[in-house]
């Protein structure tokens, strides 16, 4: 097939002043739009280099120093006296120097265990019951990165310590002899955070004649009538709210008097009131009978002295006490001697009568003067009183 190719011919004559305008204006429109659009590409990028700080374009901004979480974490309750506390923030950091810090106070240090980890290694473990803020200081006082960041603004966490064991309450107080029985640990404390947790050992009744309406009343590692009372006595004894439980402050001087070898020079008395005529009163201290068949007077009918086993709670030499007796006629004694109260209204105390050995009071266990003196000596706050026999 034969090749055809059109040739088209130049124009002649001079060119038209319209078409030499339109291609500039061409050309010119063409470089604006050119220069637009590297202009337009260079003012988003200077833009973008504002937002992160002035940094070079295409670095990453530099990240604040913040905490990630805590452990216990913030509102926490019942968090186990040897918790490990431990801070987890946003960047690595330094090893800590002096912080954080706690309020109540407890002692220890702080050391970092891992990049961004720092735990705190106690000394002492922290008190049951006690509300416990955790302090993470701002600024240099705080933590510091390893690019040198710190806190913007301090931080603190509250948590709440949970009780402890009974079964440590009773090992400790009988440490210091204010129960019947003594405790013998299997070996030392494996850390000194470990305080306020039971440990492994031996109780044993520290006197071989002790009543078996005493013996009965224990129980490891529950509550009971024995250890309440014991709490009652280390209460009084360290002047401390009397109310037989063991809150932040009966902890704290239990551990206190443990570390000191502080205990109890009192006796250990027990006191075992016999409704059965002749009514009787025996104390027992230290496990020997140190007062027996006391005679005394028990509650009269209608107002029964009730059986059951109750700690004293008040002791004063003298009292006034008023009331109403079963018959409707009232009373007003303004001064009865060596009281201990026991249950409620009911005391042993002092008072003059023609006879005792029978139920004559009004709920209270009344005795000669003179055997009321010798009984208050032996019965202070904390002393149990039993009282067992028929109804009157």
């Amino acid at each position: 097939m034969a090749e055809y190719k059109i040739l088209v011919a130049p124009p002649k004559g001079p060119r038209r002043p319209w078409l030499i305008a339109i291609g500039i204006v061409l050309v010119v429109v063409a470089a604006v739009g050119a220069g637009a659009f590297v202009i337009g590409r260079h003012s988003t990028s200077t833009h973008g280099a504002q937002n992160q700080g002035g940094s070079t374009p295409g670095t990453v901004p530099a990240q604040p120093l913040r905490i990630v979480s805590t452990t216990p974490a913030g509102g926490a309750t019942n968090v186990p006296s040897d918790q490990v506390v431990s801070i987890h923030l946003s960047l690595p950091v330094t090893d800590p120097a002096g912080m954080p810090n706690f309020s109540p106070p407890v002692s220890g240090s702080w050391k970092k265990v891992g990049q961004s980890l720092l735990s705190f290694v106690a000394t002492a473990p922290f008190i049951p019951t006690t509300m416990e803020t955790l302090t993470i200081p701002a600024g240099t006082s705080g933590p510091h990165s390893t690019a040198g960041k710190t806190l913007a603004a301090p931080v603190s966490i509250e948590f709440t310590v949970g009780q402890a064991s009974t079964e440590r309450l009773q090992q400790l107080l009988a440490q210091l002899n204010y129960l019947p029985l003594s405790f013998t640990p299997s070996g030392a404390l494996n850390s000194p955070n470990k305080a306020t947790t039971a440990q492994t050992g031996t109780f044993n009744w520290r006197w071989a004649s002790l009543p078996a309406s005493l013996i009965s009343l224990w129980t490891e590692g529950a509550e009971n009538v024995i250890t309440k009372g014991a709490v009652m006595n280390f209460e009084n004894q360290n002047g401390l709210t009397v109310d037989g439980i063991a809150g932040m402050k009966v902890w704290t001087t239990l551990l206190s008097d443990l570390s000191t070898g502080k205990m109890e020079a009192n006796p250990y008395a027990y006191v075992l009131v016999s409704k059965q005529a002749p009514q009787n009163l025996t104390v027992i201290a230290n496990g020997i009978p140190a007062l027996v068949n006391i005679p005394v007077n028990t509650g009269a009918p209608g107002a029964d002295t009730a059986d059951g086993t109750y700690p004293v709670f008040e002791h004063v030499t003298s009292s006034r006490m008023k009331g109403t007796n079963p018959d409707g006629s009232t009373y007003d004694d303004p001064n009865v001697p060596w009281a201990s109260y026991f249950n409620g209204g009911d005391a042993l105390h002092g008072f003059v009568r023609a006879t005792y050995g029978s139920p004559q009071s009004n709920g209270c266990v009344e005795m000669t003067l003179a055997n009321a003196a010798k009984v208050w000596t032996l019965t202070p706050i904390g002393t149990l009183v039993t009282v067992t026999g028929p109804a009157s």
